[in-house]
């Protein structure tokens, strides 16, 4: 296979929501799941997130635990998974916690609506820019190229519109999902994935390969894509 086995990990409320109308990143997830989202980054080559995500919540993507950061250094890898980010026009800060938290590598995979400067900018402050000379980042591309550079196992942290186009594409594996015992609602609230959507059709067909049930409520829900 000519990229990284990819996975994308979600957490999402009992209606389906990965956050509220306001999208401002709400927080999802329980101690015990923040956790198991903990320990699949430290046993993830790479973590990948969309252009709203990179801007709307500038995340760390980080391990956050001592124990698990030194057990990848143990391994002969750097603390911390490689940052990547996938994003059209890549007008992201210089300074926040997608640059500066943990000690990692970091991608990006823009277009050529992105201006020289920003992009000698971001190449400047050590980040690694690959540049599509395309309207959008070309998804099955960017994909061969982590898996070039390195990236054998991916994790996808969203945000939805990248996720629907991870799947449309045939470029997700796995997909794990935590349910949380909530309700956000909102017609305008992200799901797992948005996008334009599919037709009954063309539906995405999973097979469940595992279900927990947790003592707070919550379910944990794993599947693999497109092999029932």
């Amino acid at each position: 296979m000519n990229r990284p086995h990819t996975f994308i990990n979600v957490a999402m409320t009992a209606d389906g929501k990965i956050d509220t109308f306001e999208r401002k990143g709400s927080a999802i997830s329980s101690k015990r799941d923040k956790d198991r989202v903990d320990e699949l980054r430290s046993l993830s080559d790479a973590i990948l997130v969309g252009g709203n995500t990179l801007r709307g919540e500038n995340p760390k993507l980080v391990v956050k635990s001592e124990a698990r950061r030194a057990e990848r250094i143990q391994r002969g890898l750097n603390p911390n998974p490689i940052k990547v980010g996938i994003i059209t026009i890549a007008d992201i800060p210089l300074k926040g916690d997608f640059m500066e938290a943990g000690e990692s590598r970091k991608v990006i995979f823009t277009t050529s609506r992105t201006s020289n400067q920003t992009i000698d900018a971001l190449r400047s402050h050590d980040v690694q820019v690959f540049v599509h000379d395309l309207p959008r980042v070309d998804l099955p591309l960017a994909m061969q190229t982590l898996k070039k550079i390195g990236v054998d196992h991916l994790m996808v942290e969203g945000g939805a519109t990248l996720n629907f186009e991870l799947l449309r594409l045939g470029l997700v594996d796995e997909i794990m999902i935590y349910i949380a015992p909530m309700i956000f609602g909102g017609a305008n609230a992200p799901t797992l994935a948005d996008g334009l959507g599919l037709p009954r059709e063309h539906a995405l067909e999973m097979k469940l390969t595992d279900v927990e049930k947790w003592d707070n409520g919550g379910v944990l829900l794993k599947y693999m894509v497109g092999r029932n």
